[in-house]
């Protein structure tokens, strides 16, 4: 690694902002701010909202740096923390883009309630013979309206293991309601 006075100050504010110096905190974030901005204007591309990565990255950072066991990986590991932002800011705009598309796109409320009074009973049949836990994650993310990154929080599991599990759930639901038509 090349060590050029940028480096050696920055590992220097990083030991003192760990050691609890709040000025050497300010001074370390004045000194890659504008770096980190670039890659959060990057990634979301609109200032405004460039902004609002740059915030939520900067309390990761406030909390997050006493933890860091290598002062001198504090720019990568910075950078990682607003991409890893960015990202989730991205996910949740694609999220809401994708909610709002599906409303768009749902019979109107009239038209549900004129479906068959059976198939909607025999449908909340199935879901009874769930599991209990699939019971629980259709209610998170169909009912409540979260999102696969919310469901694994809620529960305590990775986001990858929710998805298998909306899959397998969907799969179940799908197979009873071919077998058995209302």
């Amino acid at each position: 690694m090349h060590r050029d006075s940028r480096q050696v100050y920055t590992e220097w504010l990083v030991l003192a902002a760990q050691a609890g110096d709040e000025r050497a905190f300010r001074d370390l974030y004045g000194l890659w701010t504008a770096d980190l901005q670039r890659l959060a204007r990057v990634r979301v591309e609109h200032a405004q909202h460039a902004e609002e990565v740059m915030q939520d990255a900067l309390v990761a950072i406030a909390r997050g740096l006493g933890r860091l066991d290598d002062p001198a990986r504090f720019p990568a590991w910075a950078m990682r923390i607003v991409e890893r932002r960015g990202a989730d800011w991205v996910r949740r705009r694609q999220l809401e883009r994708h909610r709002r598309d599906l409303l768009a796109s749902a019979p109107p409320p009239d038209a549900i309630a004129a479906a068959p009074r059976h198939d909607l009973q025999h449908l909340r049949e199935v879901i009874d013979r769930l599991t209990p836990d699939d019971r629980q994650l259709l209610h998170l993310f169909y009912h409540q309206g979260l999102s696969v990154g919310e469901v694994a929080e809620v529960l305590g599991v990775p986001a990858g293991t929710v998805k298998s599990r909306l899959f397998h759930t969907r799969e179940k639901l799908r197979t009873h309601l071919e077998r058995n038509p209302s």
